[in-house]
């Protein structure tokens, strides 16, 4: 009853505040949530653990693994070998995919970017399809992906620097044939790919899904996450300058060309990274950024850190059901569309004042 009656008085309190205030409230959920979903993740799927015991094998993972004399029991191999590297990945790609979308759609001015605008995904899709048509190891499949990858956005904003016209929208046009070629080649290697073996690998692949993910993959991920991260979060303001557009960015004292490519290079290796290992998941980077303007606002010094706590809330939710609903796994791809698509319609329904 006293937890009742105290969230009670929350709720009353809440509903007095003022705009700016709920704002600021919504903000401060937003970053706290990925913690506690992300401990009840762990302990959710075939075999359920409490709380009790998910806090205890974390606990003793970061102080007694060392430890001669401990002794790791199943749920300590279950969740530290098995779960904790999915989860982790998870948030990191989740991550990096909503930030990178919400910095394209601010240097971009557009509410339709996303990650992909620059064909990294299609690129990253060829590169593992053409790995795993050659039967290759796992890790040379990420690694071709990831190359891929940066080489498709490469390829877009070198030939988008032949035309000196309107050049955000020659980029955009650009990113979207590179992409395009690059999705008609993945379509091709699949036409001559084994109907009964590789064929299925690379359609399961292309699906995107964090089932084959290890500890070996986190480190990778962890790094060059953390570091466009760090970036995005280090351009904030320079960001709302530049959804101004460009001439008001110059007369301000920025390069907005260079600084357009240094967002540009993070996020495209974020975004090729979290392709390689998680497959083409798509959505995440266009919904995020919607849902995160909605509640917090347009400014990037709070819509970097949201749309970072969203996408790992968004994606480790997604992944979280489709490992537990059913008997067999449901790729993530196939349930961002299915989540993302009327998520993406209640916001616009919500923000009646359109995108800012």
């Amino acid at each position: 009853m006293r937890l009742i009656r105290a969230f009670n008085r929350r709720v009353k309190l809440y509903t007095r505040c003022s705009a700016q205030q709920r704002q600021t409230w919504l903000y401060r959920l937003v970053l706290l949530l990925p913690i506690p979903l992300a401990i009840y993740a762990l302990g959710v799927g075939r075999y359920p653990i409490s709380v009790e015991d998910v806090v205890r094998a974390l606990y003793d993972y970061v102080f007694s693994r060392h430890d001669p004399n401990f002794q790791p029991d199943v749920v300590y191999n279950l969740i530290t070998r098995i779960r904790l590297p999915r989860i982790v990945a998870a948030m990191l790609i989740g991550s990096s995919l909503a930030v990178t979308g919400a910095a394209f759609q601010g240097i971009f001015r557009n509410p339709l970017v996303d990650s992909n605008i620059l064909g990294v995904t299609s690129g990253a899709g060829f590169g593992a399809a053409l790995l795993l048509l050659l039967n290759a190891n796992m890790l040379y499949v990420q690694i071709s992906a990831f190359i891929f990858g940066l080489l498709a956005v490469m390829i877009a904003y070198f030939v988008s620097r032949l035309y000196y016209s309107a050049p955000l929208l020659v980029l955009t046009l650009v990113g979207i044939l590179v992409g395009s070629f690059f999705s008609s080649l993945t379509s091709m290697l699949k036409y001559l790919a084994d109907p009964l073996d590789t064929l299925p690998a690379i359609t399961y692949w292309l699906m995107g899904g964090l089932n084959d993910v290890t500890s070996r993959d986190i480190p990778a991920l962890l790094v060059v996450t953390s570091a466009g991260l760090v970036f995005m979060w280090g351009v904030r303001w320079r960001l709302n300058v530049l959804s101004l557009g460009d001439s008001e960015a110059s007369a301000l004292g920025l390069n907005p060309t260079r600084l357009k490519l240094l967002v540009i290079i993070f996020s495209t290796m974020m975004t090729a990274l979290a392709v390689s290992v998680g497959g083409v998941i798509g959505w995440v980077g266009l919904v995020i950024p919607h849902a995160a303007r909605t509640l917090i606002g347009p400014d990037h010094q709070r819509l970097i850190p949201a749309s970072i706590a969203l996408g790992a809330v968004f994606l480790l939710s997604i992944d979280t059901l489709s490992r537990t609903l059913w008997a067999n796994e449901v790729p993530l791809g196939v349930f961002t569309g299915i989540v993302g698509v009327p998520l993406l319609l209640l916001i616009l329904r919500v923000n009646k004042t359109g995108w800012r």
